[in-house]
């Protein structure tokens, strides 16, 4: 396989896309990762696994329009292995094995038979310190942009996924790329106010165009960096509730092609407004575990 990503919109043409056959049972309060689904399980409105499973069947669906080669990770038992992007995340031609949540070990086990078909020496493992998933990271021109958080109780958030040490070592990677970090807002209690990844807040669209939510950054002044980088004018501003909803965590398929969630109506209208086709799905039940269509998607392969 000739791994190849170098943006977060050029025509896509393979995948991993998660599953949620056979997630288990609701989990309980003490094992939730992220307070959206902690106030799901409190509500009992934590999402079942039929209606997750209907939602991502649409996004392969429309994965398969658009004849993109859609790999899905082998089914485990009782486990939940919906948000691929955590697992793993490339870079050029390099597949970066994250470090995640120890309890999450076995999801990269079962995409096993595409690693094999990746050459060892792209196979890339970060010394242990370095804590990142591939959430907060996006490619972008000659940037790598990567959510952090750069506080010291960092170890008292389970919300805080990737650490300095992991910046670091992704400069030491990848020495010609421009690597910029952001601090971003993290709560163990509150989801509106938690961006746990850098697309839980920003995200790329189109050639020139991103999606951001000012809130989810701990420091004005990286937020403002952003912004300048696009130019106001390109920029579309979420709000704190569209954030909670996930808006800024859609999926590019090519630049003038995105999946998004057909609640979105604002975002929708402006993509268009862009000249961008907004391929709608149904994706609020899955967004109840604070993860969306960027979440469910690990690209293999854009031109």
């Amino acid at each position: 396989m000739n791994l190849h990503i170098t943006n977060e919109t050029s025509r896509l043409r393979a995948v991993v896309l998660g599953t949620a056959e056979s997630c288990g049972p609701t989990p309980d309060l003490s094992e939730a990762y992220d307070p959206k689904s902690r106030e799901h399980i409190k509500a009992g409105t934590y999402p079942v696994e039929e209606d997750m499973v209907k939602e991502m069947d649409a996004v392969a669906k429309v994965l398969e329009k658009y004849k993109v080669k859609v790999y899905r990770p082998e089914v485990l038992q009782d486990y939940n292995q919906i948000f691929t992007r955590d697992i793993a995340f490339v870079i050029e031609d390099k597949f970066i094995k994250s470090n995640i949540l120890p309890d999450r070990e076995k999801e990269i086990e079962a995409i096993h038979h595409v690693i094999n078909q990746i050459p060892e020496s792209q196979i890339i493992k970060l010394p242990e310190e370095a804590h990142i998933e591939g959430g907060d990271v996006m490619p972008y021109k000659d940037y790598l942009l990567v959510g952090t958080y750069y506080g010291d109780d960092y170890k008292d958030y389970i919300t805080a996924r990737t650490n300095m040490q992991a910046v670091k070592a992704l400069q030491e990677l990848f020495p010609n790329k421009k690597v910029v970090s952001f601090n971003l807002r993290k709560s163990n209690t509150e989801p509106r106010d938690n961006a746990l990844h850098l697309d839980c807040c920003f995200q790329p669209v189109g050639k020139d165009k991103a999606i951001i939510y000012k809130g989810g950054f701990l420091e004005e002044k990286e937020y403002e960096w952003l912004v300048d980088l696009f130019g106001k004018e390109n920029v579309f501003e979420i709000t704190r509730e569209e954030m909670y909803n996930m808006n800024s965590n859609i999926f590019s398929i090519a630049e003038d092609v995105v999946i998004s969630e057909k609640n979105f109506t604002r975002l929708n209208a402006w993509l268009r407004e862009q000249g961008i086709t907004v391929e709608e799905v149904p994706y609020a039940e899955i967004a109840k575990q604070e993860g969306l269509l960027r979440c469910s998607t690990l690209p293999l392969i854009r031109d």
